[in-house]
């Protein structure tokens, strides 16, 4: 996914909900800090998002503009409706939030999550696309294993997998 296509998903999804303001929690969320992002990150042909104000209209952008949508078969590319709890984020991810709003968002506005927040997230999730993910933001330079390692460490999870996901953390991109 591009820039441009993230763009057109705001406006999209701002025409269904009613809603101008949209927080973007998946991968396609680096494009707010990096719109040119390498395109080892844009592999994902999706974009994780909910309405801010109006969370449980992301079932209506699922219908309207989700996977096998008349939207999806004629761009190639979709929007998946998620809730706020789908992700887990560090403390503060609020403040660190990147908006995309431009003429092409036609006044809809994209909060992306901060690189280092994605990161930390992504890992939380725990699979293997998301570490092969945060792999390539390091390998890109894109964050730092300091800024990962602290947010990270910061991640609300039990014990047993916070220590898991700092483990997976300081060795990513080791040999």
């Amino acid at each position: 996914m591009k820039r441009a296509q993230l763009e057109h998903i705001l406006r999209a999804s701002s025409a269904i909900t009613e809603d101008t303001e949209f927080v973007v929690i998946g991968s396609q969320s680096v494009l707010g800090q990096y719109p040119d992002a390498p395109a080892d990150l844009l592999r994902s042909m999706e974009a994780d998002l909910y309405p801010k104000n109006k969370p449980e209209q992301s079932i209506a952008i699922d219908g309207a503009i989700g996977e096998g949508s008349l939207f999806h078969q004629t761009f190639g590319y979709y929007a998946h409706g998620v809730a706020p709890e789908t992700a887990t984020l560090p403390p503060g991810w609020e403040k660190r939030l990147v908006r995309v709003q431009n003429e092409n968002t036609r006044g809809a506005v994209g909060w992306c999550l901060d690189p280092v927040d994605l990161a930390a997230s992504k890992l939380a999730a725990g699979r293997e696309h998301d570490r092969e993910f945060v792999t390539a933001l390091l390998a890109h330079g894109l964050l730092k294993r300091n800024d990962l390692l602290a947010r990270v460490a910061s991640l609300p999870l039990p014990p047993n997998q916070q220590e898991r996901v700092e483990k997976m953390a300081r060795s990513l991109g080791q040999r």
